[in-house]
């Protein structure tokens, strides 16, 4: 079992930046690739970035490719995603998740979920 807990989000200015960050208890973290998705109202669940169990690997959407950075410190258990140059379509719950299989895009090979953080863009 990994327990994810996700902090960071708020409103901010359209431009601005926020960081994420993903604390994650239980089982041994770097054992798990790690992964950030977002969900707008009405929209489903979409795929932001991941990053491999060392963190040497590490991938995005194409909608932010260049402004949002992911990285992990396994020593503090702790995944994070650095958002720069946010735009009001980046408006959404933000979630962190853990894959005990490969580094994916697709949500449902992630194993572990937390709850959610709210970052809203406003124009």
């Amino acid at each position: 079992q990994v327990q994810l807990v996700e902090s960071g989000g708020g409103l901010v200015q359209a431009g601005g930046s926020l960081r994420l960050s993903c604390a994650a208890s239980g089982r041994t973290f770097s054992s798990y690739n790690m992964g950030w998705f977002r969900q707008a109202p009405g929209k489903e669940r979409e795929f932001v970035a991941a990053i491999s169990r060392s963190g040497g690997s590490t991938f995005y959407a194409n909608s932010v490719k260049g402004r949002f950075t992911i990285s992990r410190d396994n020593a503090k258990n702790t995944v994070y995603l650095q958002m720069n140059s946010l735009k009001p379509e980046d408006t959404a719950v933000y979630y962190c998740a853990a894959s005990y299989q490969g580094v994916s895009s697709f949500h449902g090979e992630y194993d572990y979920w937390g709850q959610g953080t709210q970052v809203t863009v406003s124009s």
